[in-house]
């Protein structure tokens, strides 16, 4: 009886170790699928940046290409996006990473492309059809991008960038929240711009002659939710930005 009970001690105890073997060995295995996740993980994650760069690139070399037509805007977009983005961080807004609102900000004034170089570069004021012309480069431009799938929201940008608050703007007459928060942004950092940099028919002015202009139109022009937010960012940081894209 006693060399039975010793017995199937033993049995119980073999069994045991091939369990605890067999337990070892998955948590090996377990082990080795982990590190493979984690390497593709990080060889995805390093496309994902390659990728991300490459459109970076190309909506950057887009923008320079406007740009060169105009020597006096200088490095307007990218001084635009700056301004856009500073805005929205103090406007709450959270990109996680997203480059929508920048590549949008950077390519609003493609639709210039359409527009005749008379009209672009008049000196003086425009006839109302000229304007009219001019006015349709935020849909020239929506047309141009608009079978560019991965610029998706940025779109909305260079569609929207100039609807007005009170839906006197164009091209949608859109009004208040109906306009793209992206372009609620982008309003204010563009009139910054326009304010603060030389132009042929005028000279600069300082960040606060601009901040006193765009809260004057705080509830027409702009959100006035936006134009708090700018506000709030101070002049040291616009300088900044300024001198370097400058």
């Amino acid at each position: 009886m006693q060399e039975d009970h010793r017995s199937e001690l033993e049995d119980l105890r073999v069994q045991l170790r091939h369990r605890e073997a067999e337990a070892a060995e998955k948590e090996r295995q377990l082990e080795r699928y982990a590190a493979d996740l984690r390497e593709t993980f990080k060889r995805e994650r390093a496309r994902s940046q390659q990728l991300r760069d490459s459109y970076v690139a190309t909506v950057r070399a887009l923008a320079n290409a406007v740009e060169a037509r105009d020597a006096y805007t200088g490095k307007h977009a990218e001084r635009v996006a700056a301004y856009g983005l500073r805005i929205a961080d103090a406007h709450g807004t959270r990109w996680t990473g997203d480059p929508q609102a920048e590549f949008g900000f950077l390519l609003h004034d493609i639709g210039k492309v359409g527009v005749p170089d008379a009209i672009l570069f008049k000196p003086g004021p425009l006839h109302p059809p000229e304007r009219a012309l001019m006015e349709r480069h935020s849909l020239i431009g929506w047309e141009i991008l608009r079978g560019v799938d991965w610029l998706g929201e940025a779109k909305l940008v260079v569609r929207h960038h100039h609807e007005r608050w009170d839906g006197a703007g164009y091209p949608d007459g859109l009004a208040g929240e109906a306009i793209p928060l992206n372009a609620r942004i982008f309003a204010v950092a563009d009139t910054l711009d326009a304010i603060t940099t030389d132009r042929p028919y005028r000279p600069s002015k300082t960040f606060g002659a601009a901040r006193g202009i765009i809260a004057d139109s705080a509830g027409t022009q702009f959100d006035p939710d936006v134009v708090e937010a700018f506000a709030r960012v101070e002049d040291a940081e616009l300088a900044d930005i300024q001198r370097e894209h400058a």
